[in-house]
């Protein structure tokens, strides 16, 4: 199915009121809401099963509007997030402007040299093409997480996505049959003072490919 550009606006509005939505991504099918509404993140949370302290990334539609609204972020960072972004990644970042609080890791309370911490903030820029082009033209992030219940498979239909999840949103979006590999999670959280990175999960971009882009893997793991 190809997404328009009403499906957009629902969604857009869906965001900004407080609402939660099955959307199609790069990737597989995710649960989104505002990254700045308790209420949605709490249900988001309920539908999933998911432990209350477990992390969510956040969405920006447009690699663009990420780079845009980051400011923060420094020389070697940005030059990463344009060779990366948009695309099946997951970027974890330093956030020392405290960005996104409801959605962000919170600091590792066990462990007193993080007790500070603001948490990394998961960074998401799916990269829009063909039926999901339309989407790219949604201008609030989202909170986003696999549309799937805690510990089961990523969805790579809509009609994978467990039923509850599907009548516990506020609006379903069906972009049809995605790639089905959750994305390639990268901590960049160092990177920008030293140069090192390393693979948190492998997903559809793996070594070689960042190694081109982003230099030689950390410590060669």
């Amino acid at each position: 199915m190809t997404l328009t550009a009403q499906h957009a606006a629902r969604l857009e509005r869906c965001l900004a009121g407080d609402g939660v939505a099955v959307i199609p991504t790069d990737t597989v099918y995710g649960l989104a809401c505002s990254p700045q509404s308790e209420s949605a993140m709490r249900r988001i949370y309920e539908l999933k099963r998911r432990p209350a302290l477990k992390p969510s990334a956040v969405m920006f539609f447009s690699a663009a509007a990420a780079l845009e609204s980051l400011t923060e972020l420094g020389p070697r960072t940005r030059a990463a997030l344009d060779a990366l972004l948009p695309g099946p990644v997951t970027l974890l970042l330093a956030n020392p402007e405290r960005r996104f609080p409801l959605a962000c890791s919170p600091p590792a309370e066990s462990d007193p040299a993080t007790a500070a911490s603001p948490g990394l903030l998961g960074l998401r820029a799916p990269l829009l093409h063909g039926s999901l082009a339309a989407l790219a033209a949604v201008t609030v992030p989202a909170a986003q997480s696999s549309a799937n219940l805690s510990g089961g498979p990523d969805p790579r239909r809509l009609s994978e996505v467990p039923i509850e999840l599907r009548e516990g949103a506020d609006l379903v979006l069906d972009g049809g049959e995605l790639p089905g590999s959750a994305s390639t999670v990268i901590d960049l959280s160092r990177y920008e003072l030293s140069g090192d990175w390393r693979i948190v999960r492998e997903g559809p971009l793996g070594r070689p490919s960042l190694e081109r882009l982003l230099g030689p893997l950390s410590g060669g793991r």
